[in-house]
């Protein structure tokens, strides 16, 4: 297929009717046979190679998806519960195929996450867990937890024969079905599901290849977590656009950077991945081939940038430490998007390099974006994220009035289009207030609603963001703002400030938030120690700290905790959890 067959006359993006994440998978076994398809790095056994051609795909999802429709009914719940791999894969498009709704999640060795798990499976409520025989014990004694009215039957993927395939009937579905359900990664509530359908998936890949100029073929690589709206989306690019995909685990990127490095050159075909700003840094730290380690980067098509907040200088180490073998300066691609828009929303044009503008922050703490020389002492930068992709509409809205603000005003991110996800599973009435937005008033000039159908729902989605020369900015979450004596305050601009104090402070992992007092909320920072500073007296790192507050932000801080590596609790996709640790520092465990 070529891209203008998904464009109607006026260039936005359509999806054909009876279109889904499947629609090409028979296409693409029977054109591409034996070349590989989905491939996975095992670097827990000296970096063992498990391939699936396209053939060997087709038989594994006919068997699955006939064992699937031998214990199930369509539009039953299937949980992912696989290990990073091709088999998680397999499991996924064969729920799919098979008239499931997918529910990607992780299996239960992931650290620090079993209550997430439980809340997750007891809302989606599953009839059938898919795992494989290596993990088929921890996942089993987990789900033997659980009461018995709620327990799935479990499944190992690759145990299922080839020959159940026989009886596979490929399920009737419909471009608006459901086909899985995104769980959000819970930085700031209780995880829920969104609805994905494949309307929402096939558009923001689409969107995704546009917006970054991807060849159709295009070849990735990814250790993102496949339960992950990140890296799940990029096992659909082969699935739908055909290409192959090369996958490892989180732990093999983040032990030795360099392998992701390595497997984005190692092919001379256009090469695409996607990852949030901390592997940039580590990457650039870390990631570096060995001495007379052959390495040519001139092939890397884009690098997405996301997820997370992005750092100009994570992305200036980045380019300073690789440039010499060959990346582009128009490589890394700042990006904006989230699990209820499937996930991406907005990036840089293809030819664009990164750039940041730096703005007031006393200004910015009212809601204005007023630009200032990157030396000025109230600076703050601002990485852009470019142009919304085609097809999709943001705009900037009062979260009070509903009505959208001019360029350089800044407020609620709304967001409208067919990538948007059709609400949060069996939650009402958060989905009447989070997807059925109207807009109470456009701008009469230069609206970014323009072209979007009048009256039709937007999705708002708690971020803060601002437009300045039709680039999108986005500068924080409504609910992780420090309002300190009526003043607003960006956490992630507190926390930069903590981690430059004191080289006892470990970059990236500072959580700045406020708590009540008889006097009003007051500012807590939680600091987790460097790397050997384990033993450094934490007296002058505290005064360091308020002093840095104080002498940038004019704040008095109340309450300063310097802790041990991994105190601070994260998403499962990496986020500071602010709130999170908030009602753990609240609850006098930290």
């Amino acid at each position: 297929m070529k891209i203008e067959d998904y464009l109607d006359s006026s260039g936005h993006i359509a999806i054909p009717a009876g279109v889904t994440l499947t629609s090409y998978l028979d296409q693409n076994v029977a054109a591409l046979g034996e070349t590989p398809s989905y491939r996975y790095l095992d670097y827990e056994h000296d970096r063992r190679v498990i391939e699936l051609t396209w053939s060997q795909l087709g038989a594994r999802l006919r068997a699955v998806g006939a064992r699937l429709q031998q214990v199930t009914r369509p539009g039953d719940r299937v949980a992912i519960l696989t290990p990073q791999g091709v088999d998680y894969v397999v499991g996924f498009f064969a729920t799919i195929q098979a008239g499931n709704i997918a529910v990607p999640l992780f299996a239960p060795e992931l650290p620090g996450h079993t209550e997430r798990l439980d809340a997750v499976l007891r809302d989606s409520q599953p009839t059938v867990v898919l795992t494989t025989t290596a993990a088929a014990e921890s996942v089993g004694a987990f789900l033997r937890k659980l009461p018995r009215s709620r327990r799935p039957r479990m499944i190992a993927v690759d145990a299922v024969p080839d020959s159940v395939g026989a009886t596979f009937v490929p399920a009737q579905l419909d471009t608006d079905d459901v086909a899985y359900l995104q769980y959000t990664s819970g930085s700031t509530r209780t995880p829920a599901g969104v609805e994905i359908t494949h309307r929402s998936a096939c558009t923001n890949v689409l969107q995704m290849i546009l917006s970054v100029g991807l060849d159709w073929n295009i070849r990735s690589v990814s250790w993102l977590p496949l339960f992950h709206d990140m890296g799940l989306l990029m096992i659909m690019f082969p699935a739908l656009c055909g290409g192959h995909i090369t996958l490892m685990s989180p732990v093999a990127f983040v032990r030795r950077p360099n392998r992701w490095i390595t497997e984005l050159g190692a092919s001379d075909l256009p090469t695409f991945a996607a990852a949030p700003n901390f592997a940039f840094e580590l990457a650039a730290q870390r990631g570096l081939p060995a001495e007379g380690q052959p390495l040519d980067l001139s092939n890397v098509a884009g690098l997405i940038n996301g997820s997370e907040p992005v750092s100009m200088a994570s992305i200036e180490k980045f380019h300073a430490a690789f440039a010499p073998y060959g990346l582009r300066e128009t490589a890394v691609k700042p990006s904006y998007g989230m699990a209820e828009a499937t996930l991406f929303v907005s990036t840089i044009a293809p030819d664009a390099r990164p750039s940041a503008v730096y703005l007031d922050r006393e200004q910015l703490g009212a809601g204005h974006a007023v630009e200032v020389a990157p030396d000025a002492p109230n600076a703050v930068a601002q990485v852009s994220c470019g142009q919304v992709a085609r097809s999709q509409w943001a705009v900037i809205v009062d979260p009070q009035t509903e009505a959208e603000l001019p360029d350089g005003q800044v407020g609620e991110i709304w967001l409208h289009g067919d990538n948007v996800g059709r609400g949060y599973w069996g939650r009402e009435q958060e989905t009447e207030l989070a997807f059925r937005n109207k807009l109470q008033s456009r701008l009469e000039r230069g609206s970014h609603a323009e072209g979007s159908p009048v009256g039709g729902t937007w999705f708002r989605t708690g971020d803060l963001g601002v437009y300045l020369d039709g680039e999108l900015y986005i500068t924080g979450r409504i609910k992780d703002m420090v309002i300190v004596d009526g003043r607003n305050h960006y956490p992630q601009d507190l926390e930069a400030t903590v981690a430059e104090a004191s080289p006892a402070v470990r970059s990236g992992f500072v959580a700045a938030f406020s708590v009540p007092s008889d006097a009003g909320e007051k500012l807590v920072v939680v600091a987790e120690r460097a790397p050997g500073a384990g033993r450094t007296d934490p007296e002058p790192v505290k005064e360091a700290i308020r002093a840095a507050i104080s002498r940038r932000h004019t704040l008095p801080v109340h309450d300063i905790k310097l802790v041990a590596a991994g105190t601070i609790p994260r998403t499962t996709s990496g986020k500071l959890a602010r709130r999170a640790c908030r009602e753990e520092y609240l609850a006098g465990r930290i």
